[in-house]
Formats: C-alpha cells, structure tokens, sequence
C-alpha cells in the first residue's frame, strides 16, 4: 500500500464506556484520557488530539473513535488501546464505514479549528 492510501478512510472502531455488565466505567473522564496518549499539545498551549483517536459522546456515553487506519500506521498504539478496553471489560463496536465529509472525526474538525495559521 502505497503513502497515500494509508491516509484514505477504512472505517472507524468505537470503544463505548459501559462494561459488558451495563455500567459506566469509571473515571468519567477516561476517554479523555486514554484519547490523550495520541495527542500533543500545540504552540497555543491547547491539546489537540489526533484525528485518528479522539474523544466523543454517544448516545450520552463517553467513547473513544479510533480509525482503522491506525492499525497499520501505529500498531503498537492500536494495540494498546484495544488492550486497554478488553482488559476493563469495556463494549467495543464497529464505528462509521463510511467517511464523514472530509473524512475526519469530530475531534479533528475541532483541533484543526483551534490551530493557528501557518
């Protein structure tokens, strides 16, 4: 595959904060969290998080939307977040399969609003 196809839309993977048991996992932050291990933050002093792992509310849940993509480009962090949601016993979901306009996360549309020019 070649460097441009690593960048087109593959789908998205969902981890929802409920255990398999129904309860909301605990702390209510944790996606925010566990979003943040692929962020950096910008010369504004502001977190931004990657667009290929980001923080979401669904349906009144805390989420975290990680694009498929990420599998192939950082492996080890696809793992780990897997890992982190089957070790806490946390839902995971098949997310969009089709891209969004522009193909980017909610989260993405965000930090790419809050970064500045140049």
């Amino acid at each position: 595959m070649s460097a441009a196809g690593n960048d087109e839309f593959q789908g998205e993977i969902v981890i929802r904060g409920l255990t398999r048991a129904g309860r909301p996992f605990r702390p209510s932050d944790w996606a925010e969290r566990l979003a943040g291990v692929a962020s950096c933050v910008g010369s504004d002093h502001r977190l931004h998080y990657s667009p290929m792992v980001c923080p979401v509310t669904r349906q009144g849940v805390r989420c975290v939307v990680i694009q498929r993509a990420l599998e192939q480009r950082e492996t080890r962090l696809f793992r780990f977040l897997l890992d982190f949601a089957r070790q806490n016993d946390l839902e995971i979901v098949d997310g969009r399969q089709l891209p969004r306009d522009g193909a980017l996360p909610a989260c993405a549309d965000a930090a790419l609003k809050t970064k500045p020019p140049g």
